[in-house]
């Protein structure tokens, strides 16, 4: 007798709070991976690694500003910010050429 075959799967699942694909990185990886695309910006490819390291920030914080916020995550963000404002400030002033434009 096959009664309860298949249908108990459906009531209690195994993976109850893990409802996303686990393929990803987590979000501590994301951090650290963010963290260093901020400082290695600061020396190169800011334009390129200071959105980068923005957007690992703000996927390792989980999306939201809400709740604990972990560190590498939160210092990715600020460093990929002030890295990106630098980076546009530098290009601005390359474009001008001592004020002729």
């Amino acid at each position: 007798m096959m009664a309860g075959f298949g249908h108990t799967t459906r009531k209690h699942p195994r993976s109850r709070g893990r409802t996303w694909s686990r393929t990803g990185p987590d979000r501590a990886t994301l951090g650290i991976v963010g963290t260093v695309c901020a400082i290695a910006g600061f020396f190169v490819l800011g334009i390129i690694l200071g959105p980068i390291a923005i957007v690992c920030g703000w996927l390792g914080m989980g999306r939201s500003w809400a709740g604990a916020r972990p560190v590498p995550a939160l210092v990715a963000l600020v460093l990929g910010a002030i890295d990106t404002v630098l980076a546009l400030i530098w290009i601005s002033g390359a474009f001008t050429m001592n004020g002729v434009l």
